[in-house]
């Protein structure tokens, strides 16, 4: 995939490539840090059980499963597990696949984009997107949606970036916050 996926970023370049086997124990820790970024002290952060539910997607019609790779100076993907672009993960996103149960539509479920932090991590994570973008186009999606925290300002931007516009707020009411509810 080196050429279309392979962009500058600065300080090298990256590749990116379908996610394997064989990322999936960086794939889990990009997982906890968006649990992290997204649930604080509520966070599951079981590498194990991250590591299951990517794995259940790998390979799966309907999943796009992605890493970005860095390149090295001799244009070799990293030190990785000797399959093409097999150096460790810079960057991780995921989309599914799904079809609205009332109109048919076809449609991409963002679930994860995450970056390692590393110089050229914007970088990594534009590649990252307009990768997922041209693949939600070649699967003949109608629309992507996408959630990010409140206080993820950096996906926030970078889903502006792309054309996304919010559509939705999610509330939340906790027991215990001071707050009654009806008053």
């Amino acid at each position: 995939m080196k050429g279309d996926g392979e962009v500058g970023g600065g300080t090298g370049e990256f590749l990116i490539r379908p996610a394997s086997d064989g990322d999936l124990d960086v794939i889990a820790g990009f997982e906890i840090d968006i649990a992290r970024a997204s649930f604080g002290a509520e966070a599951i952060e079981d590498a194990a059980l991250h590591r299951r539910r990517v794995a259940a997607a790998l390979g799966k019609p309907g999943e796009v499963t992605l890493v970005a790779v860095a390149v090295t100076g001799d244009g070799e993907a990293g030190t990785g597990d000797g399959e093409a672009g097999g150096g460790e993960p810079v960057g991780w996103a995921w989309l599914s696949g799904r079809t609205n149960s009332l109109t048919g539509a076809r449609y991409g479920n963002f679930r994860s984009l995450a970056t390692a932090d590393i110089a050229g991590r914007g970088t990594v994570a534009e590649l990252l997107m307009a990768a997922v973008v041209r693949a939600a186009g070649e699967a003949g999606y109608t629309h992507l949606t996408g959630k990010t925290h409140a206080r993820n300002l950096g996906m926030r931007a970078l889903y502006r970036k792309f054309g996304f516009e919010a559509t939705h707020l999610t509330m939340e009411w906790r027991p215990g916050t001071g707050a009654e509810p009806g008053r």
